[in-house]
């Protein structure tokens, strides 16, 4: 009697675990690219929660990205709101996207993916972080965003650190815009691990 209540117990445990995470799994290529399964990111190890991919006219690949957390989940609630260390690794595909492009269509995406009233209170940071967006991409060059909970999202371009925007709340604003309801099918359903 005991030993199926705690086989009953153990497989409660591991349903749940199943339905409410991500499934962690592993070295992960997209379109060429390789993501290692982990990365240490400020003394934690995150690991690879899903790759997605942006197409611009149906065939000119544009990017791919990987999402790093602490915890892998497939919730993407979760994902914006967590205060846990999150890292968006993306990699370029194409010469094409130029520094215009990038930072015009961040622009237009954060707004299109948040409340009116978030953008209007957080103008200046997406105004900022846009700014950071300055040179033309091309094949083999990345950019990087890494959330630490108290200090900030600080963006890398180009291997270059380009600055914080401290806080959590733009930090949500940029998590909506990549796995929220209003953002790219393909990079949120990837990023999510579906």
């Amino acid at each position: 009697m005991m030993r199926k209540r705690w086989l009953a117990g153990v497989t409660a445990i591991v349903f749940l675990l199943m339905a409410g995470g991500g499934v962690y799994a592993g070295d992960m290529e997209l379109l060429g690219v390789k993501f290692p399964g982990e990365k240490v990111i400020e003394g934690k190890t995150l690991k690879l929660n899903g790759l997605g991919y942006l197409k611009k006219l149906g065939f000119v690949k544009v990017y791919v990205c990987g999402l790093y957390l602490e915890q892998p989940t497939q919730d993407a609630n979760t994902v914006i709101a967590s205060e846990q260390v999150k890292y968006l690794e993306t990699h370029y595909l194409t010469s094409k996207a130029t520094a215009k492009k990038i930072s015009e269509g961040f622009v237009e995406l954060i707004e299109e993916a948040n409340p009116p009233e978030l953008i209007k209170k957080n103008r200046a940071d997406i105004d900022k972080y846009a700014a950071w967006l300055d040179k033309d991409m091309k094949p083999g060059l990345t950019s990087a965003s890494t959330y630490v909970p108290g200090k900030g999202l600080t963006l890398t371009y180009q291997g270059e650190v380009r600055g914080t925007i401290p806080g959590n709340e733009f930090m949500q604003m940029y998590y909506r815009y990549n796995v929220g309801e209003k953002a790219n099918k393909t990079i949120r359903e990837g990023l999510l691990g579906r």
